[in-house]
């Protein structure tokens, strides 16, 4: 049933049943002692009362027919006697309504013990506390005290601590909710901000954090994961959009060579044959780049989780199958290599579509039959080319999706080559950069952790980086 109940409620229950237990048992233990107290000075007070003086002249006038006179040195007028004497007869205080003797007093008469201590009644029902004790000239003394002499100061004491122990619960549950109040306002702000979020989708909203403690933990971890979002949904928009933008440009140039063709059968005015031949082409060159262009988006847009099937893989033959398909494309130019072994821990597919998108970018902007320096040394890949370079200003936006520098929008490719290149390297831990060259042109550089040794060792030298 509590579990039903808002948190706030939960907490101030829990806060008022902790201070009731609380409560409870020091009352408890408060009424205990003070009960143990005012026995012990009960029975202190029949102890003392028996050594006084004038107990046989006391009770042997009149037998208790006669009020005796004042003796100051007596005991207590609120502690009555019966005496026993050795000849069995009995004589009973004034103030008596006769103790019920038993065996227990009997013993100690007879001098089987020297005393006891014992509750008793008296003939009309009253509860009493008895002390039997016998004296030196033979007789035996009980004396009695009315347990109600305490019983009723500490029912008094009772009821007094159950008040005081409800008035504290009842101020406990409100400090409970007061202080439930106070320590869930984060957590009220943080539900009306995933509130807001679920309703307005709206990845700006930030909480105000206060202090180092746990919930102010919890606001920066909340702030940290809403400004996570919205930059992977800013980058999903952003690639979207370009993406459809440089989606437009080959399906346009698609659709007007293929209105084109449709155009000359329906009018039955044929295209001349070089002419046609020059559109086949066009649009096969153009149907190429639209495939190369979706192939580079569905290898962006697969999650870093798949790191997770990375195995060991040679990278000096990843950087040689790169190095033939490269030599392909760059007729007239000169490849130098240096290629020792090593080896990591990725996809080798990944990694080669990786190597060969660097390849073809120095490939692209190398001028004709020159040279590019392909050297791979300690997990460091480098290729240098000797092209035109790189300005300055345009570096910090090689591995953006989808930018290009104003010197290759004239040139073949949809600018996602590089980003392709920086996300796998990461995705296998490594790094990845590209900076002008000494004398010009541009060197490109991969760093992955791994091992010279063999596969058997990459996966343990990997997980201890």
């Amino acid at each position: 049933m509590i579990r039903r109940l808002p948190l706030r409620s939960r907490l101030a229950l829990l806060t008022a049943a902790a201070c009731a237990v609380a409560i409870g048992v020091a009352a408890a233990a408060c009424w205990y002692i003070t009960a143990n107290q005012l026995h012990g000075n009960l029975d202190d007070s029949l102890i003392t009362a028996q050594v006084s003086r004038g107990w046989t002249k006391v009770l042997e006038a009149e037998c208790g027919k006669t009020p005796p006179a004042t003796n100051k040195e007596g005991p207590p007028s609120r502690i009555t006697a019966v005496l026993l004497k050795p000849d069995g007869t009995r004589c009973v205080d004034y103030a008596d309504t006769a103790t019920v003797i038993t065996q227990a007093d009997l013993d100690v008469a007879a001098g089987k013990t020297r005393g006891v201590l014992r509750n008793g009644v008296r003939e009309d029902g009253t509860t009493v506390r008895v002390f039997t004790h016998k004296l030196s000239n033979g007789d035996t003394v009980v004396l009695a005290s009315e347990i109600s002499e305490i019983a009723e100061p500490l029912n008094r004491l009772a009821a007094l601590l159950t008040i005081v122990g409800g008035c504290g619960v009842l101020l406990a549950l409100g400090a409970g909710l007061l202080i439930a109040r106070t320590a869930l306002r984060p957590v009220h702000r943080f539900t009306a901000a995933v509130e807001h979020i679920a309703r307005t989708e709206d990845l700006k909203v930030r909480i105000p954090v206060e202090g180092n403690d746990e919930i102010a933990r919890l606001g920066t971890s909340f702030n940290s994961m809403t400004a996570a979002l919205e930059n992977s949904r800013d980058r999903q928009q952003r690639l979207i959009a370009d993406a459809g933008h440089e989606l437009r440009t080959p399906l346009t140039s698609l659709r007007a060579n293929v209105d084109l063709l449709v155009r000359s059968s329906e009018t039955g005015r044929p295209i001349p044959q070089h002419k046609r031949d020059a559109l086949l082409g066009s649009l096969q060159a153009q149907t190429q780049e639209l495939s190369s262009l979706i192939g580079d988006l569905l290898e962006l847009s697969r999650p870093d989780a798949a790191q997770a099937a990375a195995v060991p893989t040679p990278f000096h033959s990843v950087v040689e199958r790169a190095l033939e398909r490269a030599q392909l494309r760059g007729p007239g130019i000169e490849f130098v290599t240096e290629v020792e072994p090593w080896h990591v821990l990725g996809d080798p597919a990944s990694l080669e579509r990786a190597v060969v998108n660097l390849l073809d970018n120095a490939v692209k902007f190398s001028p004709p039959n020159g040279r590019i320096e392909v050297r791979l040394h300690a997990g460091e890949l480098t290729v240098r080319d000797h092209g035109q370079g790189i300005p300055a200003e345009d570096l910090p936006h090689v591995f953006e999706r989808f930018w290009r520098s104003p010197q290759a929008r004239a040139l073949p490719g949809s600018g996602l080559g590089l980003s392709i290149v920086a996300h796998t390297v990461q995705r296998s831990s490594g790094r990845v950069t590209l900076l002008p060259a000494p004398g010009g042109g541009t060197v490109a550089s991969i760093s992955l952790p791994g091992s010279p040794l063999g596969e058997r060792s990459v996966a343990h030298i990997v997980s201890g980086l």
